[in-house]
Parts: structure tokens; C-alpha cells; sequence
């Protein structure tokens, strides 16, 4: 989810707001843990020696009280300390989702495409982990009320499931 620093400057991490500190397995796809061991790499060789840079700088000019660029760096530094620990809790806890195809008959699963049909009309969404989750793009968290509802179900079958704009029933027309 992008995010500004102090500058304006526009800062891109993988759904930071969306990770929580937890023992549950958290799935996603190898190149989303490659983008994920990439940034704790970053956080932990560049950045944060980067920001106890400025911290000590900040701190050689003096008077810290109302030294804005120190405040900001230990804001920065706060920042990059608690990234540094939700991702190394992630990567605890990670389980890679293999993309595969569906065999007929086979249930719904993290890492394929459904095809459903709702109110007449046909929609596609593929089931991943909540670190992934896009809505408009079709990526749906397997925790996700309607992740939830299509995990185990088979081409065939419809669900309802309880929707801001009330109950909508999916009927799973293919599993990919």
C-alpha cells in the first residue's frame, strides 16, 4: 500500500496496514515473498542504518527540543523498527501458495481462479493470502467473508454470503 514520507515522497510496501502480529499461517505466492525478504533486507541494511544516521546528526546540532529533523527521524526510525518486526513475523509464519489447476471436482482452494456467477453476471476472483488481497483487481483474501465462502466448494455449487448490500448468492461456475 503506498505510503508519503515527511517529503512527499511516495513509499510502496506490500499491504503493510494488513499484516497483524499473529502465529497463523500466512499465505502467499513466491514472488510476493521474494518482494517481502527484499524489503527486510532494505529495512535492515539501508534503512534503518540510514535513519541512526540522522538521528546521530540531528543530535551533533544540539538543542533537540525543537530540532524538527530529529523528531522526524526517530518517527522514521519507529516506523522502520515496526515494519522490521511484522515482516519478520510474517516471514515466521509464511506458507507459499503454488499456482495450480483444478481437477473436476475438485474443491476450492488458496491459489486458483473462480469463476462465479452473481446476479446474472459472470465474475472471476482468484483466493489469496490477506497480504495480496486487491478486490479491484480480482485478488481475494482466503479470510475474506467471501474468500471464506468459496474455500472447499466445488464447480456447481452456490453460497451466500452476506454482503454490504445484503446477501448476494455465488454459484461457482469453474475453478481454475
Amino acid at each position: 500500500m503506498p505510503r508519503k514520507n515527511s517529503r512527499g515522497k511516495i513509499i510502496k510496501f506490500l499491504n503493510s496496514s494488513s499484516i497483524i502480529m499473529t502465529d497463523k499461517t500466512q499465505y502467499i505466492t513466491q514472488g510476493s515473498l521474494d518482494d517481502l525478504r527484499t524489503e527486510l533486507d532494505l529495512l535492515k541494511n539501508k534503512k534503518i542504518p540510514e535513519i541512526a544516521n540522522r538521528i546521530d546528526e540531528a543530535k551533533q546540532q544540539g538543542d533537540l527540543s525543537e530540532n524538527a529533523e530529529y523528531h522526524q527521524a526517530k518517527e522514521d526510525m519507529a516506523w522502520a523498527q515496526g515494519r522490521l518486526l511484522e515482516l519478520e513475523q510474517l516471514l515466521s509464519n509464511v506458507q507459499i501458495i503454488e499456482e495450480r489447476t483444478s481437477k473436476n471436482g475438485e474443491a476450492v482452494m488458496v491459489g486458483q481462479t473462480v469463476t462465479v456467477e452473481v446476479n446474472g453476471a459472470k465474475k472471476e476472483y482468484t483466493i489469496v493470502g490477506p497480504q495480496e488481497a486487491d478486490p479491484f483487481s480480482g485478488k481475494i483474501s482466503n479470510e475474506s467473508p467471501l474468500g471464506e465462502a468459496f474455500i472447499g466448494r466445488t464447480a456447481g455449487e452456490s453460497v451466500a454470503v452476506d454482503t454490504p448490500a445484503g446477501k448476494q448468492v455465488y454459484k461457482i461456475l469453474k475453478i481454475t
